[in-house]
């Protein structure tokens, strides 16, 4: 069944109205929503139902990698052939939130997960796979993204000790919900169900395996997503969801299933990396000297409330972790930025020079 949407169904808000006024779309140009991608071809969700799409040559052209690029819940202006059930993507909107990655195999390309999130659910295992310091990882790139963070602890049948991992998880997690689920029995869903409000945009995030299309399919109330059995010698998922993909709930809210990531690289995280670690940027206040590192410095409040047990030793050493990932990153990015400018004004003299002989010897 092609159910057709309002756009204000999808989530659109004021921020998007404004911004697609300001592009002048042309007569029988509509907004739509990305509902899928994959291998360069997309759907697109709107007023005529779900449409296979395609972006312009211009779009294609004007990319400058790979975030300049519709991904699943961008808001897109299309010219919509419902007859053919296709559309072209002629304009992409600016995000009002995205959880982005660097992608795998690059130094400073960026890779769009989701965007236009209002929620970010982290998802973890009760079992062999619980890694508070992966779910630290995922909290400080979902703080950056703009959305709100919740961690779901998943699999709760299988645990013993439901209360324990909650707590470990909630010191790991500061200024996130921390909901222990069960997708098999349905346990924790309402604590869940309550963030899936209408127009409300939330994502699954989290490693293979950790039963992410599970809790859809339930809140679905059908199987409409692949899973796969996990490893039994250390519990660990294998691929199972190949692309991303967004559906739209019930209740009204819509929710985007992504493939498992193992490798999550970080990108600009600065400020989510302080949201992620604030007991260590609380203390780093009281540090000595202004650029502390939190190494050997004399007078670091850090080192002393780790001492004094106050900050775990081994969240300290994974913010040092994360933070020079994210220092390497902005000085790639920025030479690459300075290889861009360079190339820019190369093409801009050469186009000048080329015209300045063109018109000489039209004389």
């Amino acid at each position: 069944m092609n159910n057709k949407y309002t756009i204000d169904q999808l989530g659109w808000n004021d921020f998007f109205e404004a911004n697609m006024a300001s592009l002048k779309p042309e007569d029988g140009q509509i907004p739509a929503r990305v509902s899928a991608e994959h291998k360069g071809m997309y759907k697109v969700l709107c007023e005529h139902g779900e449409l296979s799409a395609e972006i312009t040559g211009r779009l294609r052209f004007d990319a400058a990698g790979r975030s300049d690029f519709p991904a699943v819940g961008d808001f897109v202006i299309i010219t919509a052939r419902p007859a053919e059930g296709s559309a072209t993507i002629q304009e992409l909107l600016p995000r009002r939130t995205k959880f982005s990655r660097m992608a795998a195999g690059s130094y400073c390309d960026e890779q769009i997960v989701a965007a236009n999130l209002d929620v970010v659910f982290i998802v973890m295992s009760l079992n062999a796979d619980f890694n508070l310091r992966r779910v630290e990882r995922y909290l400080t790139l979902a703080f950056e993204s703009g959305a709100k963070p919740v961690v779901i602890l998943n699999k709760a049948d299988l645990c013993d000790d439901i209360e324990s991992k909650t707590l470990q998880a909630e010191s790991s997690c500061p200024g996130a919900d921390v909901i222990a689920v069960s997708a098999v029995s349905g346990y924790g869903f309402d604590g869940l169900r309550k963030h899936l409000k209408p127009g409300v945009s939330v994502s699954f995030l989290g490693s293979s395996g950790v039963g992410k299309s599970s809790i859809i399919n339930r809140l679905l109330g059908r199987d409409a997503l692949k899973i796969n059995a996990i490893r039994e010698f250390d519990d660990r998922g294998r691929h199972t969801t190949t692309h991303r993909e967004l559906f739209v709930l019930e209740s009204g809210a819509m929710v985007i299933d992504t493939p498992g990531m193992r490798e999550l690289q970080l990108v600009e995280s600065s400020d989510g990396l302080a949201d992620a670690f604030t007991e260590i940027e609380e203390a780093a206040q009281n540090c000595r000297y202004r650029d502390c590192r939190h190494e050997n410095e004399p007078g670091c409040a850090v080192n002393e409330a780790v001492a004094a047990g106050k900050i775990d030793e081994k969240r300290l050493v994974n913010f040092k972790k994360m933070r020079r990932e994210i220092e390497r990153f902005e000085i790639r990015n920025d030479a690459r930025l300075k290889r861009e400018e360079e190339k820019k004004w190369k093409q801009i003299a050469k186009a000048i020079k080329n015209y300045s002989k063109e018109t000489r010897y039209k004389f």
